[in-house]
């Protein structure tokens, strides 16, 4: 019986899905932040990200750090997009006045 006890342990301790995800497409959003305009994936690599840590704070689960720099480059795009967005503003308004 111990043997299905282990499995069963096994099964549950294994790496984290949603984590992997998260940061797959975190490293999706950061390569299209440059290359093909696909930045728009870090919402989801921050939503991945959450739910993530909430599955592995639930269920004995391990990626935990996965799920931590998922959060981490998704969160860090959409800084970068507001300030180039904030940065921006000033010249659109001055364009509309001239």
């Amino acid at each position: 019986m111990s043997t299905h006890a282990d499995a069963t342990s096994t099964a549950t301790n294994g790496l984290n899905k949603l984590a992997i995800a998260a940061i797959v497409l975190a490293v999706i959003a950061a390569a299209g932040l440059w290359v093909l305009g696909v930045a728009v994936l870090a919402v989801f690599a921050v939503g991945a990200g959450h739910v993530a840590l909430n599955q592995i704070q639930l269920t004995p689960q391990r990626g935990r750090g996965l799920a931590i720099a998922a959060l981490v480059v998704g969160y860090g795009i959409a800084t970068v997009a507001l300030i180039s967005t904030l940065w921006f503003i000033p010249t659109v308004v001055q364009q509309l006045s001239q």
